[in-house]
C-alpha cells in the first residue's frame, strides 16, 4: 500500500508540476511579447515622425495600418495573458468585486496567485495583476499612500478566504496603532476562531507562536517525506493544516530577537502554510516577498508592468461572507467526500479477507485515513451516538469501504435495523432500483416490534459458527486463516453482522432477551476465531441492564466508535466525545481507553445518489450466480404467492397423495419460510385459529385453504366453507371462488348440514377423498350447533369430527374468537384439547392459552400485536413460532 501511495504522489506531483509550470510559463511568454510589441510600435512612432511632411499623408496612412495591425496584436496578447492568469488563478481569486464570491480551491488544487489590480496595457484586455500569497510567501506594503494600501490588504485576506475551504484560512491581527480598526470589516471570523488580534506589545509572543507553528509541522506532520504543505497535498490529496496569516500594520522597529523571529518567518513559513501581510514593517530579502509600493496616483508591483490598483472590497461584501464563513465553521466541518475512503476501480475487490478486514473509516486530524480493523483483534465494534450525529452515515461510509475492497466471496453482511425506518433497504433489490449489494445476504429493517428476527439472526449465526467450527476440527486448525489455507475450496468468508439500535433485542426480562443475550455473549467470545464478528449500535446504552450485566459480553467489543455526545461507549474517564464536532468520531481500539483515541471525520455517505454509484458498481461487478440479500420489512405484508414454499407445493402427477401441508404464513426467521402445518392420518391433525381479529384470522384460514389446493388434482379433495361471520364474508368468498368446482358453501343455517354429512361420511368403510372443513368464526354457530340431528348435536358431531376425522384424512381447520369460546365448544373448561394439535394464537395473550394448549405451566410469554401471530403445533415444537398472516392477495 505505501509503494502505491508513493507511486500516486509523485505522479501527482509530476502532473501538477507541468500543468502549473506551463500556465506559468504561457502566462510569462505573453507578458513577454506584449512588452516586445509595444517597443515596436513605440519606434514605428519614432520612424514616422523623422519623415518628412511631403510624404505626411503616406506616412499617416501607413502609420494608421501600422498602428491598427499592432492594437489587434496587443488586444490578442493582452487577451491571452488575462486568460492565463485567470487560469492560473480562477474564482474569487480574480473575480471583480461586483460579481465575486468564495470559490474555495479543489482537493488538492492550489488556490494560486490574487488578483490586487489590472495591469495597465493601452488599447489592451486589463491582465489581472497577481501576487503569489498561500502557499507561495509573503506581501509587503510600502508607500505613502495609506488608504490604497488597506483596500490593498483588504483586497487580498477576502481573496484568501475565498479561494480556501471554511475555516481553512486564520488570521492573526497586529495593529497596534488603531488596536484592529483595519481589519474591522473581518470581525465576524473571530465568533469562529478565525480571527485572533494580539495587542500593542504582543509582536514578539506572536512571531514566537509562527515560528514554533512552522517548527511543530516540519517535524511532525512533513516529517521529512515532504519539502511543503503543498507538495503533501497534492501527493495524498488531503491538507492536514489550514494556512496561517499574520497581517501585521505598522508598529515600533522590532527587536534583535523579533528580526530574527521575523527572518525565520520568511525564509520558512511559505512551505508551512504560515504567511505575513505586513505594512509599516520591512520583511528580510527573500524571492518569496512580493513587494507592492502604493503612492498617491500609482503603484508599483516589484519586477510587473504599472497597475492600475482594484478598488477596496465593499464593506458589506466583507462582513456577510465573513459571517457567512463563520457560521458554517461553527456550524461544524462539512464531511470530506465518501470517494476519500474508496480505492481506485481497478483495485476493488482486490484485498484478502484471510486474517483480517481492514478499511478507513474517515480522515484524521493529520489528514491521512483512519484505518479500522476487524480479526482476531479487535473483533467486534460498539458504536454509539445520540440521534442525529451520524450513526447511520458512520455504518453506510465503513460498509461501502469495505464492500469496495473485498469481494463477496471474501466478506458477507447480516444488516438488522431496530429502529424505524427504510434506509438499509437500499442494499437489497427493490422497486425503486433492481440493483443490490453483492455482499448484503439479509437486511431487516422496520423490526423495532419483532425482536424474535434478531433473536432468528443470532441463532443464524451460532449454528454457521457451529458448522465453521466442526470443519475446523476436521481439518485440526482453530482460526479462519488456517481453515481456508487447509480448505481453498471452501466457502469461508469473514461474516460481519451489524444490528442498529441492539438495545431494543435486549430489552425486557423474557424469554427472547435472555438467549439473545446468551448467543451474543457466545458469537462475541468464539466468534473472532472463525471469522464471525458482531457489530452493535445503540443511540444510549446506559439502560441495557443485559448487556452490561455481564462484563465478559462487553469486554469483547474492544473496537469502540463513539460520535459527538456519545454516552457510555468509551471507558469511564474518556470523554472525548463530548466535544467532537458533526460529522466526527472518535475511534478506539482499545476498549475506548484514552490513549487509544483517534479523531476520524467521516465522509457523507447515506445520501442515495452518493450511495447508488458505488452500490451499482459492485453490482455490475457480482458474480453470475450472485442473488439478491433476503429483505425482511417488519412493516410489510408478505404474499403467498410470492413465498417459496407456496411455488414448491403441486400436485403428484400418480401415486399416493404425501401427507399435504398447509402454510399458515411467514416464519420470522432469516429465511423466507412458512409456517407448515402438516396433515398426515394421525390424531389431532386439526388447526384453530384463535382471536378476535377478523383480517389475520381469515388470512390465515385463506393461506391454508389454498396452499391446501395447490397439492390436489382437481376432484381429488373436498373443501367445505362454513363463513358464520358476516364480517368474513369477503375473504371466505374470496377463497371458495378460487377453489373452483371441489368446495361447497355453507352458512348458519346449514352449517348443521355439514356437521352431520361429515359425521355419516366417518362412518363409511375405508379411507375417503381428503375433506378438509375451513369453518370461519365456527364459534357463532353455537347456537345452531345445539340443535340435535340425528340422534347428536351439532357440536357433539364436530368434537367427533375433530377426534376421528384426521385417521379419515378429514381435517377441521377452524377459527374461535376467543379461548373460552373453543372449550366451550369442546366440551366445557375441563375438556381435553388435544384433539387441536396446532393452533395460531392471534390477539390472545399467553396467559390465556394455559398448559392444556402449551407445554409446562402458564402458557407462552406471547404479547399479541398487529398482523402477528404465535403458532404451536404439539407434534413439532417445543415452543411457539411468531408468523406473519400472509394476507388476501392471490
Amino acid at each position: 500500500m505505501a509503494d502505491r501511495r508513493a507511486q500516486l504522489a509523485a505522479r501527482v506531483r509530476q502532473t501538477l508540476g507541468e500543468a502549473l509550470g506551463a500556465t506559468r510559463t504561457r502566462l510569462a511568454a505573453a507578458q513577454t511579447e506584449l512588452a516586445a510589441e509595444r517597443g515596436r510600435l513605440d519606434r514605428v512612432r519614432q520612424a514616422a515622425a523623422a519623415v518628412p511632411a511631403r510624404v505626411g499623408a503616406e506616412r499617416d496612412r501607413r502609420l494608421a495600418e501600422i498602428d491598427a495591425q499592432h492594437s489587434a496584436r496587443i488586444a490578442e496578447l493582452s487577451r491571452r495573458a488575462a486568460d492565463a492568469a485567470r487560469r492560473e488563478a480562477p474564482g474569487a481569486a480574480t473575480a471583480d468585486w461586483p460579481q465575486w464570491h468564495p470559490t474555495p480551491a479543489r482537493r488538492a488544487e492550489p488556490p494560486g496567485p490574487l488578483r490586487v489590480g489590472t495591469l495597465a496595457v493601452p488599447r489592451g484586455e486589463p491582465v489581472p495583476a497577481l501576487v503569489p500569497l498561500l502557499d507561495a510567501g509573503h506581501v509587503e506594503l510600502t508607500g505613502g499612500d495609506r488608504v490604497a494600501g488597506e483596500a490593498v490588504v483588504a483586497a487580498l485576506l477576502l481573496r484568501a478566504v475565498g479561494r480556501a475551504d471554511p475555516g481553512a484560512v486564520r488570521l492573526t491581527g497586529y495593529d497596534p496603532e488603531h488596536l484592529g480598526g483595519g481589519l474591522a470589516g473581518f470581525a465576524p471570523l473571530g465568533t469562529a476562531g478565525l480571527l485572533t488580534f494580539v495587542g500593542p506589545g504582543g509582536l514578539g509572543r506572536l512571531l514566537d507562536d509562527l515560528v514554533e507553528e512552522i517548527h511543530r509541522i516540519n517535524s511532525t506532520v512533513l516529517a521529512g517525506e515532504h519539502r511543503s504543505l503543498r507538495e503533501l497535498a497534492a501527493a495524498t490529496g488531503r491538507r492536514p493544516e489550514p494556512w496561517r496569516m499574520a497581517v501585521l500594520l505598522g508598529g515600533e522597529e522590532p527587536s534583535r530577537h523579533e528580526r530574527s523571529q521575523l527572518d525565520r518567518v520568511v525564509r520558512t513559513g511559505a512551505a508551512c502554510g504560515v504567511h505575513l501581510v505586513v505594512r509599516g514593517l520591512t520583511l528580510p530579502e527573500d524571492a518569496t516577498v512580493a513587494r507592492i509600493r502604493v503612492e498617491p496616483g500609482r503603484v508599483e508591483l516589484a519586477g510587473a508592468p504599472p497597475v492600475n490598483l482594484d478598488p477596496a472590497p465593499p464593506a458589506t461584501l466583507v462582513t456577510e461572507t465573513c459571517r457567512a464563513l463563520a457560521a458554517r465553521v461553527n456550524a461544524g466541518p462539512e464531511p470530506t467526500p465518501f470517494t476519500d475512503l474508496l480505492p481506485p476501480p481497478d483495485q476493488m475487490w482486490r484485498e484478502d479477507s484471510a486474517a483480517d478486514l481492514i478499511a478507513p473509516i474517515g480522515e484524521g486530524t493529520d489528514g491521512q485515513p483512519v484505518l479500522v480493523t476487524l480479526g482476531d483483534y479487535p473483533p467486534h465494534a460498539l458504536i454509539g451516538g445520540p440521534s442525529g450525529t451520524g450513526k447511520t452515515n458512520l455504518i453506510f461510509a465503513w460498509i461501502g469501504a469495505l464492500a469496495a475492497r473485498y469481494s463477496p466471496a471474501e466478506l458477507e453482511f447480516y444488516l438488522l435495523d431496530f429502529k424505524e425506518g427504510v434506509s438499509f433497504a437500499r442494499f437489497a433489490q427493490g422497486r425503486r432500483d433492481p440493483s443490490w449489494l453483492p455482499h448484503m445476504r439479509l437486511v431487516g429493517i422496520n423490526v423495532n416490534t419483532d425482536r424474535e428476527f434478531g433473536l432468528a439472526l443470532l441463532r443464524f449465526l451460532a449454528e454457521e459458527l457451529r458448522r465453521r467450527a466442526d470443519a475446523a476440527k476436521k481439518y485440526e486448525v482453530t482460526k479462519l486463516a488456517e481453515l481456508r489455507e487447509v480448505d481453498p475450496a471452501g466457502s469461508w468468508p469473514r461474516i460481519v453482522a451489524v444490528v442498529d439500535e441492539f438495545q431494543m433485542l435486549l430489552a425486557g426480562r423474557d424469554a427472547v432477551a435472555r438467549e439473545a443475550a446468551d448467543l451474543l455473549e457466545d458469537l462475541a467470545r468464539r466468534g473472532r476465531s472463525q471469522g464471525i464478528h458482531l457489530v452493535l449500535a445503540s443511540q444510549d446504552v446506559r439502560g441495557i441492564e443485559a448487556l452490561w450485566g455481564r462484563p465478559a459480553l462487553v469486554a469483547q467489543f474492544t473496537l469502540r466508535i463513539a460520535l459527538p455526545k456519545a454516552l457510555r461507549i468509551l471507558a469511564e474517564r474518556n470523554d472525548a466525545a463530548q466535544s467532537l464536532p458533526r460529522h466526527h468520531a472518535v475511534v478506539n481500539a482499545e476498549s475506548g481507553l484514552a490513549e487509544g483515541n483517534e479523531i476520524a471525520r467521516i465522509p457523507s455517505a447515506s445520501d442515495w445518489e452518493t450511495w447508488s454509484g458505488l452500490q451499482h458498481r459492485l453490482w455490475r461487478m457480482r458474480p453470475p450466480d450472485a442473488a439478491p440479500a433476503r429483505l425482511f420489512d417488519g412493516d410489510a405484508i408478505p404474499r403467498l404467492v410470492d413465498a417459496p414454499d407456496y411455488q414448491a407445493l403441486s400436485a403428484p402427477e400418480t401415486g399416493t397423495l404425501r401427507a399435504p401441508t398447509a402454510l399458515l404464513g411467514e416464519i420470522i426467521d432469516v429465511q423466507a419460510r412458512s409456517a407448515v402445518l402438516r396433515l398426515p392420518r394421525a390424531p389431532g391433525r386439526n388447526l384453530a385459529v384463535l382471536g378476535t381479529r377478523v383480517d389475520e384470522a381469515c388470512a390465515v384460514l385463506a393461506a391454508a385453504g389454498r396452499s391446501l389446493a395447490r397439492q390436489h388434482r382437481p376432484g381429488a379433495a373436498r373443501f367445505s366453507i362454513a363463513c358464520l361471520d358476516p364480517d368474513a364474508d369477503s375473504a371466505a368468498r374470496s377463497l371458495y371462488t378460487d377453489l373452483g368446482d371441489d368446495v361447497a358453501w355453507y352458512d348458519e343455517e346449514t352449517v348443521t348440514e355439514l356437521m352431520a354429512e361429515t359425521t355419516a361420511g366417518l362412518g363409511t368403510p375405508g379411507v375417503g377423498t381428503p375433506h378438509y372443513l375451513l369453518l370461519f368464526a365456527v364459534d357463532a354457530a353455537a347456537g345452531a350447533l345445539a340443535a340435535r340431528v340425528g340422534g347428536q348435536t351439532g357440536l357433539e358431531q364436530l368434537r367427533r369430527i375433530l377426534h376421528d376425522g384426521p385417521e379419515r384424512r378429514t381435517h377441521v381447520l377452524a377459527w374461535w374468537r376467543g379461548v373460552a369460546r373453543m372449550r366451550a365448544d369442546l366440551g366445557g373448561p375441563a375438556a381435553r384439547t388435544d384433539q387441536v394439535g396446532a393452533w395460531v394464537a392471534l390477539d390472545t395473550h399467553g396467559g390465556e392459552l394455559g398448559a392444556s394448549l402449551y407445554p409446562g405451566t402458564g402458557g407462552p410469554e406471547w404479547y399479541p400485536r398487529p398482523w402477528r401471530g404465535l403458532f404451536f403445533d404439539r407434534a413439532v415444537h417445543r415452543t411457539g413460532q411468531t408468523i406473519i398472516p400472509y394476507g388476501h392477495q392471490r
